[in-house]
Formats: structure tokens, sequence, C-alpha cells
């Protein structure tokens, strides 16, 4: 039977840890160490260390050792959170294709799931060593609030750790798994889960080994590493107006700070005061080395960040509104993550919950052993829980005005599927194309920009005679999947998915060559064929992997770890990025009018042959979600591989995509490119 495990991917740390014969074992390193640091440092020599010895590094070569690289998953160079890392990180951030984010190493332009994946990949070995034996399989937790893009990445860094990720199963899930898990509660509990850069709080109600997420709220750049940056601010300004010298410029000087404040944070989960001492740390304009001495006291550091604290309560108010729960509805709290150790962090969210929170499971190590146990369900060495999560992020489409209409509300259990029919707006329109966003603004350009998904090849005919069904549907990892298919003709025409940023297939199968670990399934056994499957077959089939024991046939080689698949001649064009008809030349839009956005937003008609908006069939207003009960999951579960075979071979038709790392043309597209779908700046969408 095949050993699976749960790793916390954690901003500060990391952990990984083991279920077996009942029983939760929380690995350690080769130092004894059950917690390791999130950091590499990569040598002159191109050798890399990671973990609590690629910390020790910082202060030395602070422009080599990352850490903190999880806040940057994901994300876009122009965002707010990146302007935030660059100001405080050592290293340097750079801009990457697509207006994605890369870390400059020793002239080197590193993806941050690449950096992640190395941090995972010593999770594994940690794992190999302990148990003996090689681990290929695990479940990665990520922070709740999480978006599509971040979590497309976590996975892409499972991938080129090599590792096959099992699932992506939200942090403060995880936690409620380990602290309930074959205890036989029937509790409603609140996890509070504050890490080194993340704050979550999900609402559980936990009943006979069945955990549902009623609501969950975040915050993914609120963590421990900003009380840091708080005390790091105070000495620094201090010392500037004391010695007139800006120690924040100089990046040995900052690591220096980063490290004493840190150092005194932990002091403060135990002592009233602190003395922090740092020597050398600066020099005058004549040579004379100066050095930082002061006493930090509880209560000094209590008025730094207790902002910071009411923050994560103004999204605990949101959790509790969305769940219809008051804080005397709730049975329990857990505390998770280490700056939850801290005492008045912990006084805090008892005044807040009025009730002492839970502390009977390590806050560092709950969320790995929660993963471990879900871990160990999946590949059938324990008892399987029921989990019934939630999805964090509203999904949205965007519409004519510059708006996003809602698909999939927030807090909505997953999986989930929705399927809106649009018809085409002008006459003799070629081709449809929607932008998928995540977010709770009604303003498109405030929400996270999924992709751009494009559709053709339909009929062609006048307006409002082509229906076209488009599904939305998020998987229990929270990943989003798009579908559009013409019902009248079934079948599928071109139809183009491009993400917002990420790497693509190809970038990640050379990082996995490059750090030599075997390519792991891009998808669980059982999953529906998609655009990512049929990228991988056409890989598969022009690069066989040439693995020990591998079958000779590609397609086996896949069918061995994703079931049974057929394809017929247009997906396999599809996959191979052969497009069947010409590029959309204009954009896709909704008819604002069965929306209720206002005739101010609606625009003229098109001439015969132009691409054009498509609006919302009346028919399709009213169709009601299809969430998945656990009946729908039961009977999924016991499909047998014939069943499981002709559902595929029914679904053939209809045009699948995957949202997968990394577009050609970019997110504006690019000058340089043979197509872009994304059209120009001032499109109305």
């Amino acid at each position: 039977m095949a050993t699976a495990i749960g790793i916390d991917l954690g901003t500060s740390n990391s952990c990984v840890a083991i279920a077996r014969r009942g029983r939760v074992e929380v690995l350690e390193n080769s130092y004894g160490e059950p917690i390791s640091a999130s950091v590499v440092h990569f040598g002159d020599d191109g050798t890399s260390l990671v973990g609590n010895q690629a910390k020790a590094c910082a202060v030395q070569d602070p422009e080599n050792t990352i850490s903190a690289a999880k806040r940057l998953m994901g994300r876009y160079f122009f965002s707010e959170e990146v302007k935030k890392a660059k100001a405080v990180c050592s290293y340097k951030i750079v801009e990457g294709p697509n207006h994605s984010v890369r870390v400059k190493v020793r002239e080197q332009a590193l993806a941050v799931p690449e950096i992640s994946a190395l941090v995972l990949r010593e999770m594994k070995e940690i794992a190999d060593a302990r148990l003996g034996q090689p681990v290929c399989q695990a479940v990665i937790t990520v922070p709740a609030y999480f978006n599509d893009n971040q979590r497309q990445a976590t996975r892409d860094a499972g991938r080129i750790a090599g590792l096959e990720v099992l699932r992506l199963l939200n942090e403060p899930t995880a936690a409620a798994l380990a602290y309930g898990f074959g205890k036989g509660l029937a509790q409603r509990v609140a996890v509070y889960d504050l890490g080194g850069g993340t704050f979550d709080i999900s609402i559980l109600e936990i009943g006979s080994d069945v955990f549902e997420v009623l609501s969950t709220c975040g915050d993914t750049y609120l963590g421990g590493e900003d009380f840091d940056d708080r005390v790091i601010d105070l000495l620094a300004e201090e010392f500037q107006a004391q010695h007139q010298i800006n120690l924040r410029k100089d990046r040995y000087a900052l690591e220096k700070l980063k490290v004493a404040a840190e150092s005194a944070k932990k002091a403060l989960s135990a002592d009233d005061e602190t003395r922090i001492q740092i020597e050398g740390v600066a020099k005058t304009p004549e040579g004379a080395a100066l050095s930082l001495e002061r006493t930090l006291t509880r209560v000094e550091f209590a008025a730094l960040v207790s902002d910071l604290i009411q923050r994560t309560f103004k999204v605990c108010d949101e959790a509790l509104q969305q769940a219809n729960l008051t804080v005397r509805d709730l049975d329990g709290v857990i505390l998770v993550g280490g700056p939850t150790r801290l005492p008045l962090v912990r006084e805090a969210v008892e005044q807040y919950f009025q009730r002492e929170p839970k502390t009977d499971v390590d806050p560092d190590q709950v969320v790995a052993m929660g993963a471990a146990i879900h871990a160990a369900a999946l590949v059938g060495e324990e008892q399987e829980s029921r989990l019934l999560d939630v999805t964090p992020l509203s999904l949205r489409i965007g519409v004519a005005g510059g708006l996003a209409e809602t698909i999939i509300e927030r807090n909505t259990p997953v999986p989930i599927e929705q399927t809106s029919v649009f018809t085409t707006f002008k006459d003799f329109q070629q081709s449809v194309r929607i932008r998928v966003y995540q977010g709770e603004s009604r303003r498109a350009e405030e929400n996270e920009l999924l992709g751009e998904f494009e559709f053709s090849g339909f009929k062609n005919a006048r307006r409002g005679e082509v229906r076209i069904e488009v599904t939305f549907e998020i998987d229990t990892d929270g990943i989003v999947k798009v579908t559009a298919r013409d019902p009248d003709t079934a079948q599928a025409a071109s139809t183009q998915i491009h993400l917002s940023s990420g790497l693509s297939e190809e970038e990640i199968r050379g990082l996995i060559d490059k750090h030599h670990a075997p390519a792991a399934p891009s998808a669980a056994p059982g999953l529906e064929t998609s655009g990512a499957t049929l990228a991988a077959v056409a890989s598969v089939a022009a690069n066989p992997p040439a693995l020990a024991g591998a079958p000779a046939d590609p397609f086996d080689a896949l069918n061995a770890c994703a079931g049974e698949i057929e394809f017929d001649a247009e997906q396999l064009e599809a996959a191979a990025n052969i497009p069947l008809e010409g590029p959309a030349d204009s954009a896709f839009e909704l008819d604002p009018a069965p929306l209720e956005i206002g005739a101010a937003a609606a625009p003229s008609g098109g001439g015969a042959g132009d691409a054009g908006e498509i609006e919302l069939d009346g028919a399709g207003a009213d169709d009601a979600l299809d969430v998945l009960d656990e009946a729908d999951l039961d009977s999924l579960a016991a499909l047998s591989d014939d069943e499981a075979a002709s559902a595929a071979e029914d679904s053939a038709p209809e045009a699948t995509t995957q949202r997968r790392a990394a577009p050609a043309g970019g997110l504006f597209g690019s000058p340089d490119s043979d197509l872009s779908i994304f059209g120009d700046e001032d499109d109305e969408i």
C-alpha cells in the first residue's frame, strides 16, 4: 500500500508528518528538529541549503538567502503585496514573464514555485530518511484564502519537488481534523490561524468524523512577519534619530535587525521584557563600529502590534457573519500558528471569543498532522474522514462597464458546478471571450484576474440563435475549471484558456529535470478529462519519459496513473495548441440587460462576420447551483474503472480546459506573440 505524507508549507517554517497504525507522527529532520525554516540559501558553487542551516546564512549572505517566498506565490509583480515585500526583503525581487514574480539569485531569475519546491523537496527527503523508503504522494496545506493562482503555484511546486499532490487542503480545515478526528466530537469550532505570513479564520461543524466548513475568511498578507517588521521599524527609526544612519538601506544590517526582532518576539512569549543587543550593526563615516542596545517590554510590543491583532478580528467578524453565527454559538476556539503563542494574542482571542482558546495541540505542528491524517485516508491507510469545504472567494465573470458579475458565491460548498447559457450579441459572430475573476468587488479591476477563456467554432447564425453553455467548476482543491459547449452541435471547437501568470507545462517539466525529480502525475485518478490532461498527453506522446519499468506506450503510462481516458482527434488537436479557427478579433461581453447593469453599458450591434459580445440567455438565468452532496460524493467514489471510462467517453464531446500555469501571450499580450487573446487595454469587457 502506498505511503502518503502531510506537509505544512509555511511562510516562516514547514513541517512534515505521517499517520500510520492509528498514530500521527511529526517527522524530525536530521538535527532532531520537528520544524524546519522555509528558507533556501544558494551558494556560489551552485549548491543550495534548505531549512535551519539556510536561515543561519541570512546575516552573512542576505542577497542569496530566500525566506518568506510563500508571500510571493501566485502574485503579480505590480501587486501591492509584492511592493511591500520589496521594501523589506534583502534579496532582489524582479519582474518575470507575464507580469509574474521572479527572485534574482546569483544572476539567475528563479520562479517562486521553484524556491518553494526546494522546501517541499526537503520535507520529502526528511520523510524518505525517517521512513526508510521513498515517498511520492502528499497532501499539502495552503491558506484558506489562497486564490486559484496561488493554489496552482503551490501544486506546481509540489510537482517540481517530485511529489504527486493528492490534495491541497486548507490549513484551518487540517487543524480542525487534527483536533477532532477519531474523538467522536460534536462541536462547532472556530480555527484562528495566525501564521508567519497569512491569517485565516474558519468556522467548522464537527460531528462523527464529518468536518463541514461553514465559512472561511482571511488575509493573505498578515502574520508574524508583520509583527517583526514593527519591531524592525522601531529599532531602525531610533537608531537613525541617534546616529543619522538608516539601517534599512544596508542589507546586512537589515538582516541583523530581522534576526533580533524575531528573537525578541519569541522571548516576549515567555518573559515580560527582553534585551536586544546587536554588535557592529553599522559604522560611522570614520569607520568606527556602532552597536544597538535596547530593552523591549511586553507592553511596548503590544502597543506596536495591537492594530494588527485587531485586523484579525475584523476578518473574524466577517466569517461569523457569513456563517450566520455569533461567538456564543461556538463550542471552542483552536489556535494555529507560531504567533498564537504570544500571550497578548491569546488574551485578545479569549476576550473576543469570550472563552479560553484550546492549546492542547502544538500550534506549529497541528496543520501538518491534519494533512497527514487526510493523506492516510486518501491512500486507504486510515479510517476516512469526510471533509466538506467551501470556496473562500467568489467566482466572477467580466461584464460590460468594467464590472464583474458573480457566478459562484464565496463560502459555497465545494466541489461546485454551475452552468450559464449565453447567446451571441452580433449577427454571424464567430467567437466569444470571457474574463474570469475571483474576489468580492463589483468592479472587475479590484478582483484577481484568473484568466481569459475563448470559444469559437459554433454555428454561424444571427444574434440570439446560438446557445453556448459555459460551465464554471471549482474542485475540492479550490482550483477553477471552465467548460464551453455548443449544445446544438455537441462538438468541441477552438477552445483556449490563458492563465494570468505562472509556469507553463514546458517550464515545469524543465524544472523537474533540473532538480532531478521524477515527474509526478498532474491529476489524481478519477478526475475528469481536462485541457491540462490533454496537454500532458501531447507532451508525453512527444517526449516519452525514460522511467524504469514504464510501459512502452506513453498512453498506457498515462492511463496507469489517471484511469481510462478516451480522446477524439479534435481534443488532441486542441491539446497540441493547433487552432481549428482563427483567433477572435474583439471582446466578449455579457448583455447588461438581463444582469440589470443598466442601459448605459449596452453595446451597439455589429456587422456580419464580427466577433463580439455575448449575452446571458433568459433560459439560463434561473439555473440553480449544482452542489454535490454527500450522496453524490459517495456514488462518485463508488464508480468502477469501467464506469469511470464510460463517463469519460460520454463527456468527450465537451471542450473542457483546466487552467494551467502560464500563458504564452501574457496578461495583456506580448508584442512578440503570434496570438494575443487579451486585446487592447481599453477594450470594454
